[in-house]
Order: structure tokens, then sequence, then C-alpha cells
């Protein structure tokens, strides 16, 4: 009896002690995501865990009263809060963690083609995780990169609303876009290229700002954006996005991962976006937003090899049906000249791989291909085009003391063949590459990277491409670059042949071009803060300047009917200062900014003159917040344009000669309170901008597209009548913004890891 009685006394004094004390527990997340293994414990005490694989944590025997609970782990910025303990109180803390990319200083692959990181690549490269494209969701990364500071997606026309990418205000053409490290993507298919690709494969974006040929090639003249995809380990198992949009735009993005024997993996994913309401709110009897129909179907299979050698292979298949025109239009007047439309099919595919030979050196052959079919018509003028492009690369990457270098060569097969009088024989052309780097490590501190590529091109012969950089790394926190070097362009009419069909001129190519070639050089300046409060902040900023000799520009001024292409007899500059400041609380708040300054010009004839649609100023900001309890994040985004030249049929046309400083602002509400689930919505285009604002008119003659009013004079200009007292022809080529207005969208997202 005695012996019961003494255990009762003991689990009753047990019980009373521990009733004493409290315990936390909860999950710690990041974007919907468990984060394993995250350090959490109590300030200015010795209790402590660590989450499991799950992302739950429980800390026990804490004293009741105010407890300062901080959590860190690598790869996200530093958590803490305060909490009010009772006496005996188990209290629930959920943890939403933010990722930061600077914190984790991630593996960068562009600027020197080797995976380095971040801070010790001697050329600056800017980072996009799919984190950042899913503040504004978009139906494909072409749209997305609007909110990317010096970076605009260029619409190129009225009718059919196709597009390039301008970096540092430099034409489409200059840009060179990259799935995985492999140049697939040029001339028209720019804009193909950023289509299609599930934002939930995609690892990051990586955005070179200057001249890259000395790695690259040709149209790395300007920049270059390599889309990087995730490998098998950290894609999802399963995933599905989805989003409408009260235009009555669709967009889904459906995804898996699959295992293929022990030693395979394969990802897959599909896209698919639809567009069919015809919307007219500037009343000019043309669609407002070209209709679409567009399919996209992306695999990467990679294959497990001893001493993690790489192997991998990817393929995608493309195909879109767009139209945009006369309201009435329908694809019986395809190619005809009763009602005006512009219709566009495209159909393309693409293969990439990288194989690292089975031996002892770091030896990595790389390849891939890409066929591009275009029927198009614009009215009664058809456009069917055909390219081929294939590309292959073999470089060794070899350390010798304190020599990083890199030896590569390059072969590349250009095909290129359509239906007008700018290709009389189908363009086929090999071009062979060889091309080395030294990246020389002085001490810790300070780095030189010296570079040579070599092209022989059968139409221009050799061209050399030389390029150095320098790092000079002052603290941790405090990095300086300096890069110049040069980059070479040649023509490619696939590019602009297309640009003039679209605007329903004539197109006139005066000469035999010649290939363009530009001297560019870059300061960059790093800087990163750490708060002791958790408070992380980034500054980013550049100076850049870029020489062009033999510049390809479009003239659009001498005679309003035509684009003119022609070597420009002078030189054209683009010169400015770019700046990103991104700023992280532990409250939950953090914000983006960015700004980019430039002054873009061609001179010749000792006349100088701005380039046409190209803006002296930008602005782009992201801000959000996280409300943990209601795990719902709030995200508002925007960018602000300045004024930019355009594209006018001469002096008596009454549209305005610049665009007005204007703005497209959106807002999105996230909610995360559902396993698995996330749950968007929001408004784009709060302001309900579009470029009809203040203009009569945006498309020239949109009563008459096959021009049959007009009176043309012997030099066929034309001339001002009754019915046309400005003396205008048809010409859908003054754009320089969407004109789509405010609209509400809403979005979930399912995913199984």
């Amino acid at each position: 009896m005695k012996q019961y009685i003494l255990l009762s006394f003991l689990f009753l004094f047990t019980f009373f002690c521990n009733a004493q004390y409290s315990s936390v527990l909860g999950t710690i997340t990041a974007e919907g995501d468990p984060v394993p293994f995250a350090n959490i414990y109590l300030k200015n005490t010795r209790i402590g865990t660590s989450s499991d694989e799950n992302g739950t944590y429980q800390l026990d025997n804490i004293e009741a009263g105010t407890q300062k609970i901080i959590v860190s782990m690598l790869g996200y910025n530093p958590f803490s809060t305060t909490i009010e303990l009772g006496k005996g109180q188990t209290q629930l803390l959920d943890i939403e963690l933010i990722p930061s990319m600077e914190a984790l200083d991630e593996m960068v692959v562009t600027g020197t083609l080797k995976a380095v990181r971040r801070s010790e690549s001697p050329v600056p490269v800017e980072v996009y995780s799919p984190t950042f494209l899913k503040k504004n969701p978009t139906a494909s990364i072409f749209e997305a990169l609007q909110n990317v500071n010096g970076v605009r997606p260029q619409i190129n026309c009225n009718v059919c609303n196709t597009g390039d990418i301008h970096i540092n205000g430099l034409e489409g053409p200059y840009t060179l876009v990259l799935i995985d490290g492999m140049p697939i993507v040029s001339g028209l298919g720019t804009v193909y290229g950023l289509s299609g690709i599930p934002n939930s494969l995609i690892d990051q974006i990586e955005i070179v700002k200057g001249p890259a040929s000395s790695l690259y090639g040709s149209e790395a003249v300007g920049g270059l954006i390599n889309i990087i995809t995730k490998n098998s380990l950290e894609a999802p198992d399963f995933f599905a996005d989805a989003f409408a949009t009260g235009w009555g735009e669709y967009n889904l993005d459906v995804g898996a991962k699959i295992a293929v024997g022990k030693k395979t993996d394969m990802l897959l994913g599909v896209n698919y976006f639809n567009y069919d309401e015809i919307i007219d709110n500037n009343g000019d009897n043309f669609t407002d937003l070209t209709l679409q129909d567009r399919i996209s179907i992306f695999q990467k299979w990679n294959f497990r090899r001893d001493k993690s050698r790489i192997f991998s292979l990817a393929g995608r298949f493309f195909y879109e049906d767009r139209w945009g025109g006369e309201l009435q239009w329908t694809p019986g007047f395809r190619g005809g000249d009763e009602i005006y439309g512009e219709s566009i099919y495209t159909r393309r595919w693409e293969v990439i791989g990288k194989y690292q030979l089975p031996i002892d050196e770091k030896v990595m052959l790389s390849f891939s291909y890409n066929d591009h079919n275009q029927n198009s018509v614009y009215g009664d003028l058809s456009y069917l085009a055909d390219q081929r492009i294939g590309f292959t690369q073999l470089t060794w990457d070899k350390v010798s003391g304190k020599h990083d270098l890199l030896f590569g060569a390059a072969l590349r097969y250009n095909y290129y063949d359509d239906n007008t009088t700018a290709t009389i024989e189908p363009d086929e052309i090999v071009i062979p590459s060889l091309f080395v780097q030294d990246e020389i490590a002085f001490s810790k501190k300070h780095s030189l990277l010296l570079g040579m590529r070599y092209d022989y091109d059968q139409r221009h012969g050799n061209i050399f491409t030389p390029r150095t950089a320098y790092r000079w790394k002052i603290t941790d926190n405090d990095i300086l670059r300096f890069n110049a070097g040069t980059g070479f362009r040649v023509v490619n009419l696939f590019t602009e042949d297309h640009a003039a069909l679209t605007g329903a001129r004539e197109v006139v190519v005066t000469e035999e071009l010649n290939p363009e070639r530009s001297f560019n050089f870059n300061l960059n300046y790093l800087k990163k803060i750490y708060g002791d409060d958790g408070t992380f902040i980034s500054l980013d900023a550049s100076a850049f300047y870029t020489n062009f000799s033999n510049a390809i520009l479009p003239d659009y001024d001498t005679n309003p009917n035509q684009i003119i292409y022609d070597n420009l007899d002078g030189k054209s500059v683009s010169q400015g200062i770019s700046a990103n400041i991104d700023v992280v609380f532990p409250s939950g708040f953090k914000f983006l900014l960015g700004a980019t300054f430039q002054d873009v010009a061609q001179t010749e004839n000792g006349i100088k003159q701005r380039q046409i649609l190209t803006e002296s100023y930008t602005g782009t900001w992201n801000f959000g917040y996280t409300f943990r309890n209601l795990k719902l994040s709030v995200d508002y985004t925007g960018n602000l344009y300045g004024p930019m030249r355009l594209p006018v049929l001469g002096e008596n046309d009454p549209r305005s000669d610049f665009s007005p400083v204007w703005s497209i602002q959106n807002i999105q509400f996230t909610y995360k309170g559902l396993p698995d689930f996330e749950f968007y919505g929001g408004i784009k285009n709060l302001l309900d901008w579009t470029p009809n604002r203040d203009n009569p008119f945006i498309i020239a003659r949109a009563n008459d597209p096959f021009d049959r009013e007009v009176t043309f004079d012997n030099s066929g200009n034309a001339v001002a009548t009754p019915n046309n007292p400005n003396a205008l022809t048809f010409d859908p080529s003054y754009v320089y913004g969407p004109n789509q207005g405010i609209r509400g969208f809403f979005g979930m997202r399912y995913r199984i890891n």
C-alpha cells in the first residue's frame, strides 16, 4: 500500500512540475514546402531542436512568460518572433521562411560556362527564381520578364502581337535565349523560345547584360537569357498550375517526375494556353488582343552515371495558331483581300543534350537542334519560312595552379528559307568556332578573366571576339566587377524580314549587309548588408556602354511605306546606369526596386538621333508582405517606362511622335492554408492603361487596311485627299505597349513532393 501511495505521489509531483513548463510546436515551411533540418532555439537559453524531414518541430520544458524564438537555415532569411506562454500551455506556431537567394549564394553557369558561386563569378549575372515569376503569374516567361529591371518585352505589331526581348534598350535580335546553356533560340524564335515552359520546371533564370559573343557567338551582342530547368532531384513528383483572367485567357501547366528504371528519371511538362474572345475596347474594328491557341510539351531525361558524370537529354514541341485583325475575319478570309487579318501557324521542335565523357578529365559534349516552321499571312501577303539551327560544342574544363582554364570548340549549322524576295535561294551556312578562357586567381580577393573566341563565316571571313573581366572582392559583402569585350551579330533575315512584314510596310534591303560589331564595358558593384535583427539588404549597381559599328537598324523615317535595312554609316551607342535594391525584413515584408537610365542613339553624317521604340528610363518594383497567421501573401508589382520615339507616318500623322510616361501595375493575393495547395488571384493593369490614351487612333487607316482609297503619287507616296487628309496608309506598327486594360485573374497550384 505504501508503494502505491509513493508512486502516486511521484506521479502527481512530476505532473505538477511539468505543468509549470510550456511547449511550442509546429511546422516550418517555405513557399508551401516543408523545410527539413532547420535550427530552432530560444534566445538566451539552451533549449533548441531541429525540424524533421517533414518540417515539424517541438520545443519542450519552456518557462512561462515572454520568449523569443529564432530560426536559422542556410538559403533562407533568419526568422525571429516573440511569444507569450502561460504555465503548462502548448502553443501551435507554424513558421514560414523566406528564401534568400543572396544568402544561399546560388550557383550560376551563364557568365563563364562553368558552375560557380555567384559571388565568385567575374561576370555579373542576375538570377531570378520561380518564386519571382509567381509574383505576377503570366502565361509565358516572355511576359514575366516585364518586371526585370533593364529588360522589356516589346510587342512589335498591334495586330499579331508578336514580340521580342529588349535588354538595356537594344532590339530583340541582340538578345540570345538559351535553355540549359544551349543557344536554341534566335531570330523570330526569341518569343517562342520563352513560351510554353512550365514555371514549375524552371530552376532559375540567369541574365547577362552586355556582349557575350566570346563564349556564345552571334546574337549574344546585347545580352543573353539562360533558362535553367530543374534536375530530377529538385522537381516535384506531380504539379498542376491553372489560372484564368477576366478577358477569357486560360492557362494550364501540368507536369510529373517519372522514374524509368533505377538510373533514369524523366520530367514531363505540358503547357496549354487559350484565348478565344474578340474584344475591341478602342473601337477601331480590330482585335485588341490576338486570339491564340497553343500547346507545348517538354521532356527532360536525367541518367545517373558512375562518378556523378552528367548525361541529360531534353526535347520540346511547340505549336500555336494565332490571329488578329478585323472583327469579322474568319479563317475563310485567310490570305485574301476582302477582310484583313494576320494569321500565324507556328510549329517548332527542339532537342538539347549534355554528355560528360567517361574520362578523368572534365570534358563535356553539348548539342542542340531546332526546327522552326512558320506559315503566316498578313492581309493578302504570305510569309512562309523554315529555319533550322544545329549546334554542338565540346568543352574541356581544366584547373592548373591559379589558372582555371576552359577550352572549347563549337560548330553551328544555320538553314533559312522563305518565300520573299529577300531570300532568292535558301541560306545555308556552317560556322566553326574555337574559344579559350583563363581565369587567374591572384588571391582570394582578386581574379582576372581573359577570353578569346574565333569564328569563321564563309560570307564574312574571320571573326575574333576577345573579352576580359576583373573581380575585386573587397570584403565578403562587397564585390566590384569590371567587364570589357567585343561582340558580333551575323545578319538574320528571319528577324529583320519578319519584323517588317508585321507592319504592312515594304521590305527594302539596300545592300549586302555586313556583320555588326560591338565594343562594350560594364562596371558593376554588389553590396550585401545583414542586420542583427535578420534584415537583409542587397544593392546591385552597374554602369554600361556599348558602341556598335555596322549596326543594322530599321529605317522607318525615309519612306513611310517602307522599312529600309542597311548598315549604319556611323555609330550606334547604348549607354546608361542601372541599379537594384532588394530588402527583406524578418517581419515578412520585402521589396525589390530597380531603375535604369539609358541613352540609346545612332549618329550618321554627324547627326545624332534617338533610337526608335527605346525608353530613356524605366523602373520596376515588387512589394510583398506575408501574413503568417493567415498564411496569406500580398504582392504588388509594377513597372514604369519613360517616353520613347514612335514610328509615325510622316509630319502629318496626328498620332504623337513620342509615347507618354506609362505604367503597368498589378496586385496578387496568395493563400497557402491547405496542404499541397496554393490559391492565388488579383488584378492586372490596375491603372487600366492602354496606348490609345490621348491618341486619335493606334492603327493608321484601320477602316481601309488594303489602301483601296489611298491615292499615291508617281513616287509611291500617299497624297492628301478629302477622305485621307493626313496622307496616311494602313500601318499597325505604331505599338509600344499592350492593348489589354484592367482585368482580374484567379488560379490554383497543386503539387505532390
